[in-house]
């Protein structure tokens, strides 16, 4: 029933280090989701220099997830919005044929503070691939509860468990952050044909293993895994459906290795406008 177990692997984004799972050598996606990065926990003391901040920069041929468990973030982007993140919300940036944005501590740069959180990407349906952009944000209240005596959570995009979030999604596919508590048993929708546990806080357990903070376990299909905390813990539970092949270089996926040349052009000439609020300063194309 077990696929495989992914283990966070240090990444250095600037400022801090990240806890990368996806993309991993031997598991590029799991569902349509194709990157997977732990932002934190971490200490910023005070005062947080723009230095951590992530500056504008490109994305194509994706949706970023962005969800926090601790601290806050501004994101800004070429469409003109400006939304500041903060536990439990859901911000969802569908980059389509280009997009640009920034992610800055406005908010914290006073005071310093933790963060905590999930900076995932789903890949784009190849018929996607070109729409115009576009930008969802949802307040906690608003993501479906999913509660029994054993856990609390919330669907953060997609349909399981016979709830379905508000978020307009491109294929089939399920995020889920769940609170479970000491012995809880942890729940696996179905019935997708690609699905994984990312274990956030604490410890679980399956099949005699236990497996601790920054692990991912990748079932097979069709598998109803007796998963179970080991004391209270909080999981991520993610996949859907395969969208097919994809590359990625830097910020960009596509279905074709062409429109990567395409999108490391758009960005190096322009075509990709910056933030309108947000725009004295920029990443630029990487030169590998």
């Amino acid at each position: 029933m077990l696929e495989m177990v992914i283990e966070t692997r240090l990444h250095n984004i600037g400022a801090f280090d990240v806890g990368r799972v996806l993309p991993f050598r031997k598991r590029r996606m799991v569902g349509p989701f194709i990157f997977f990065d732990r932002m934190g926990p971490q200490h910023f003391a005070a005062p947080i220099t723009t230095d951590a901040d992530v500056l504008p920069h490109p994305h194509t041929g994706l949706a970023t997830v962005t969800y926090l468990f601790e601290g806050t973030m501004t994101h800004r982007d070429s469409l003109g919005v400006q939304q500041q993140i903060r536990p439990g919300e859901l911000n969802w940036m569908s980059a389509g044929s280009g997009i640009s944005h920034s992610e800055r501590f406005d908010d914290m740069r006073a005071t310093g503070g933790n963060l905590d959180g999930i900076q995932a990407w789903v890949a784009l349906p190849k018929e996607f691939e070109e729409s115009d952009p576009s930008f969802q944000h949802f307040d906690e209240q608003q993501l479906p509860l999913l509660e029994d005596a054993m856990f609390r959570g919330r669907l953060i995009a997609g349909k399981a468990f016979g709830c379905e979030a508000p978020v307009d999604v491109f294929s089939p596919l399920f995020y889920v952050d769940l609170q479970v508590k000491a012995g809880g048993r942890i729940p696996l929708p179905m019935p997708y044909t690609e699905r994984a546990i990312y274990v956030a806080k604490g410890c679980i357990e399956y099949g005699g293993h236990r497996y601790e903070s920054g692990h991912m376990l990748v079932f097979t299909p069709g598998a109803d895994p007796d998963v179970r905390a080991v004391g209270d813990a909080r999981v991520m539970l993610l996949g859907g459906e395969s969208v097919g092949e994809r590359f990625m270089w830097w910020n960009f996926v596509a279905s074709s290795k062409e429109r990567l040349e395409q999108a490391k052009a758009d960005w190096q000439s322009g075509r990709i406008a910056l933030p309108p609020m947000d725009n004295d300063a920029f990443i630029p194309l990487p030169e590998q």
